[in-house]
């Protein structure tokens, strides 16, 4: 039975969906400001977890450079939902126009010698609109996971509006989602994948800006049981308009070694990427939950909250 937080959420998101895609953008855009500033100066859990996230990965800022890279954080947040919610009136040419993506070549070789593609990326920027821009700009289907999300309503509306961008979602728990990542990538499919917080706890421990975190396994694992590519991706915006990504060269998997050392040294591989991605760009992270075991082990804390981890699939 939904709670009466529950249908709130689902209510919000919605009229998220139905309201903010019909006024017109500067309107819009000034609106997710408002919220985001609103929310930055009430102070409250999301926005002290932000600021600490980014304390780990600014070790050297000052309190009030912590001030501002959180601040800033809120309004990139709030940009992902303003744009997300606007994103299915977007048209081929506005979202050519609004997205460059870097070195797309490793992508489009990996599907033209039919090997399937993984894309992982961490919680950066808009990575809806990248994926957008791949079905769209490129021309190319893929398949992603989103977590199961409460109410069913509320999960409803995020796989609607997915697949409404030409993605196949398939659900983080209660299904079979590896078995159908798998077929897709043998087929020589693409699926993209968010993994840098893993929803599983079970997931593979890296070193990740001087601690231990634990990001999800399926990557690593889906590439070394089906021969495809696993690309890293980072994605950040540039200006007011404008996002911008790139497309890392492959994460080879490792000629000797057990599943799980191979398993380990490519989830690795990803975090490390991640990590140079997040540090040149802190503001565009979007980690608003506990991520590293020793913040964890202060207090248990529920897989992310409705809108982020199954936003866009782990």
């Amino acid at each position: 039975m939904s709670t009466l937080k529950d249908r709130l959420s689902d209510g919000l998101y919605g009229a998220g969906w139905a309201v903010v895609k019909k006024l017109p953008e500067p309107v819009a855009v000034g609106l997710g400001r408002r919220i985001a500033d609103f929310t930055w100066k009430r102070r409250g859990k999301s926005v002290l977890r932000l600021e600490a996230n980014l304390a780990r990965v600014v070790p050297d800022a000052s309190p009030e450079r912590l001030a501002e890279l959180s601040k800033a954080g809120m309004r990139s947040y709030m940009r992902y939902w303003m744009e997300s919610f606007r994103l299915p009136t977007w048209s081929k040419e506005r979202v050519g126009r609004d997205a460059d993506i870097q070195d797309s070549h490793h992508l489009l070789e990996g599907l033209a010698a039919g090997r399937g593609v993984v894309l992982a990326l961490p919680h950066l920027a808009n990575w809806d609109l990248a994926g957008v821009w791949v079905t769209r700009s490129l021309g190319v289907p893929f398949t992603t996971v989103a977590e199961r999300l409460k109410p069913e309503s509320l999960y409803d509306r995020f796989v609607a509006y997915r697949e409404s961008l030409g993605m196949e979602v398939l659900p983080h728990t209660g299904g079979s989602a590896f078995g159908t990542l798998a077929r897709r990538l043998r087929a020589g499919g693409l699926v993209c994948l968010v993994a840098d917080r893993d929803l599983s706890a079970s997931g593979t421990e890296v070193s990740f800006f001087g601690d231990t975190a634990r990001m999800p396994a399926g990557p690593a694992i889906l590439a070394q049981q089906t021969g495809a590519l696993l690309l890293p991706v980072t994605l950040w915006y540039d200006g007011p308009d404008m996002l911008r990504g790139r497309i890392h060269p492959p994460v080879d998997v490792p000629e000797s070694g057990t599943r799980a050392e191979k398993t380990s040294v490519m989830t690795q591989a990803l975090a490390d990427v991640f990590a140079q991605g997040i540090a040149e760009h802190p503001e565009d992270w979007h980690m608003l939950q506990r991520l590293w075991l020793s913040d964890l082990e202060e207090r248990p804390e529920p897989a992310a909250g409705a809108g982020r981890d199954g936003e866009r699939g782990a």
